[in-house]
């Protein structure tokens, strides 16, 4: 195990990709002594019958679609439409179009790079600070992970073995707490940065509509259709990926079959490729653990010292962030079955547990100095690392509660169940 762990971190130092250093780490803990051990390779077959995982490719290719359309700045501006009359009314649309936009793509890098082009020069227009408009922009990268079809929710479904209907429900509530503080920030805020308030116009909202009708139905067919025990998430995926492609490459023709679709296909199926090779070597990795009761022994250590489950909350979701600033995903799939029975034992919902997780997943993605959005943001509004960092805190800080929330109140995760 030790070797295990040392060969880990001697390749990630070296460069490595995480899927290979998880590899080499699975495999030499596993052959050490069995050098014939298959475990490796039946995780990579096991994937192939899980039937939950055909959503992942189907929603990533629906949102960098999406993304590759000119429907980012159709919702932009549907957002703005009916929302730019209120103080702060720009910022607010700038958190909804952003929270639509992961969700979508389940990448809050993708959201930066496609919309901060668009929001950054028209909120310093509008007179906000460049503080405030950065700090806004990085951490709205994140903000849809909470919300279907999110990719990270999909994933963290798979890992628990949970259901990805209910965990969608669980997770709804969570997401819209966490948006609210920072739409009520942004309100709040937005009357000294906000030069001008615009009345709002029916006419513009309707045309606006118009405008968007193409895109409409996609939320109600994933909310509706699996909220209303119409489709599963699976099923949903695949709707609305047809959907997108016909709407965009053939009504409305803004990706062009020939030159834009083969580099969406690449760019979206890389992602969901190095995601499964993750997920595979990460299995096989933890079966390993089980194998040596790693999980049972960490059981028994908490039962030993830590009697209380606030206590332990706080432990936990400090373990969470660190693993989810240094990579969200590769942690949802390392630590979830670690941390799972543990949890079980101190009486946290299942769903409960997904709604934390993937709250601090939210927060890590912009957390200093290695939450990847802040790099990703530095490269697009071209900031230095520290300033990025600076900007974010107030908005951290408003992540932090929201957790704090989300954590000790059970119900807000629970109530749709």
């Amino acid at each position: 195990m030790t070797l295990a762990i040392v060969a880990v971190v001697l390749l990630l130092f070296l460069g490595f990709p995480l899927y290979l250093s998880i590899a080499a780490a699975t495999l030499i803990a596993f052959n050490w002594n069995d050098p014939k051990n298959p475990s490796l390779y039946i995780e990579m077959i096991r994937l192939v019958d899980a039937p939950s995982l055909l959503a992942i490719p189907m929603f990533t290719f629906s949102g960098f679609l999406l993304a590759a359309s000119k429907a980012p700045s159709r919702i932009v501006e549907l957002s703005h439409a009916f929302l730019g009359w209120v103080p702060g009314g720009l910022a607010i649309v700038s958190v909804i179009s952003c929270t639509l936009l992961t969700a979508l793509t389940g990448a809050s890098g993708v959201t930066i790079v496609a919309l901060g082009g668009l929001l950054y020069p028209s909120l310093i227009k509008q007179g906000y600070s460049d503080r405030f408009t950065t700090g806004l922009l990085t951490t709205s990268g994140s903000r849809g992970l909470l919300f279907p079809p999110s990719l990270p929710l999909i994933l963290y479904a798979v890992v628990a073995q949970v259901n990805i209907d209910q965990l969608f429900r669980a997770c709804l509530i969570p997401g819209l707490v966490s948006m609210s503080l920072v739409l009520l920030y942004c309100f709040w805020m937005g009357r000294g940065f906000q030069k001008e308030k615009k009345s709002f116009s029916w006419s513009y909202a309707i045309q606006t509509l118009k405008n968007c009708w193409m895109e409409l139905p996609i939320p109600l067919v994933v909310l509706g259709g699996i909220y209303g025990g119409i489709v599963t998430a699976t099923e949903a995926s695949c709707i609305v990926a047809l959907y997108v492609l016909i709407m965009e490459g053939w009504i409305l023709k803004e990706v062009s079959f020939k030159k834009d679709l083969p580099k969406v296909i690449v760019d979206s199926m890389t992602l969901v490729a190095s995601i499964l090779i993750i997920l595979a070597v990460a299995l096989a990795f933890t079966s390993y653990l089980v194998d040596a009761q790693i999980p049972m022994k960490l059981l028994d250590w908490v039962k030993a010292n830590i009697h209380s489950k606030t206590i332990f909350l706080l432990i936990l979701n400090v373990f969470i962030l660190v693993l989810c600033v240094m990579d969200g995903l590769s942690a949802i799939i390392i630590a979830v079955p670690l941390i799972y029975p543990i949890a079980s034992s101190m009486g946290i919902h299942p769903l409960h547990l997904g709604a934390i997780f993937l709250t601090n997943l939210e927060i890590g993605y912009s957390t200093p100095p290695l939450g990847m959005n802040l790099f990703i943001a530095s490269n697009r509004f071209k900031k230095p690392i520290l300033n990025l960092c600076r900007d974010t805190l107030p908005f951290l800080l408003l992540l932090f509660l929201a957790l704090m929330l989300i954590t000790y109140i059970p119900s807000i995760s629970l109530c749709l169940l």
